[in-house]
């Protein structure tokens, strides 16, 4: 019989490396303009480093306050893999520390996304792989489950599936379906070299700024002239 809620899945699909390596150096923000604004991971799961974050989803689910589930998932998880836990937000029991994020480090874990909290972050911070997480406690979690490996979790509003892509910067989180990112990303990349062209634009003093009045006009908003009063 299974063992629903206690269960570790076997392997999943991911998508080519070069594909997720794609998407590196391109901020955050341009890849959900080209998203309609969609699959963010929400605001309370805040960076702990400045260190860039990319990969494939590696998802845990745990007990909140416990991290039995997440110190299997690092030994399992590949090389490249950002392990995605959601601890229900709960705050109470860190689910990470320095230890297991080195030894992570060590096998070539891209990154941590901690729906849950974090401790020891004055040397997180210090760390060159990026750890996201809700909050900060000293108290250290419990090992005796249950929890689930390799499923479809919650992070923080945002469903997030085993080897979707991960990009991540000091603006946030976004989750990349793999099966979309080929036209994500070829959108986005024209935004980002659009945005090149203004930024040079804006340091000549000659960006075109007619399309704002020309928005509000269309919008019906009335101007009032406040001069002749």
């Amino acid at each position: 019989m299974g063992n629903v809620g206690f269960r570790i899945q076997g392997e999943f699909d991911r998508p080519p490396r070069r594909l997720v390596v794609a998407f590196k150096g391109i901020p955050v923000s341009n890849i959900v303009d080209n998203m309609n604004r969609t699959s963010c991971i929400g605001r309370k799961i805040r960076p702990y480093n400045s260190a860039p974050l990319i990969g494939c989803a590696f998802t845990v689910k745990t007990r909140p306050g416990d991290n039995l589930l997440l110190h299997k998932a690092i030994d399992l998880a590949s090389p490249g893999d950002v392990i995605v836990v959601d601890g229900q937000g709960d705050i109470t029991n860190a689910l990470i520390g320095e230890l297991m994020i080195t030894w992570a480090q060590k096998r070539g874990i891209a990154g941590f996304i901690i729906n849950g909290a974090n401790r020891d972050v004055g040397v997180i911070k210090q760390m060159t792989i990026p750890v996201y997480a809700v909050g900060v406690t000293p108290a250290g979690p419990y090992k005796d489950g249950p929890g689930e490996i390799s499923i479809p979790i919650s992070c923080d509003g945002v469903t997030v599936h085993p080897g979707d892509i991960l990009v991540g910067d000091d603006d946030g989180i976004v989750v990349i379906n793999p099966n979309d990112a080929p036209e994500i990303l070829e959108k986005t990349r024209k935004t980002v070299a659009k945005e090149a062209e203004i930024m040079v634009a804006i340091k000549k003093g000659t960006w075109d700024r007619t399309w704002v009045d020309a928005a509000l006009l269309e919008k019906g908003c009335e101007f009032i002239d406040t001069t002749k009063r």
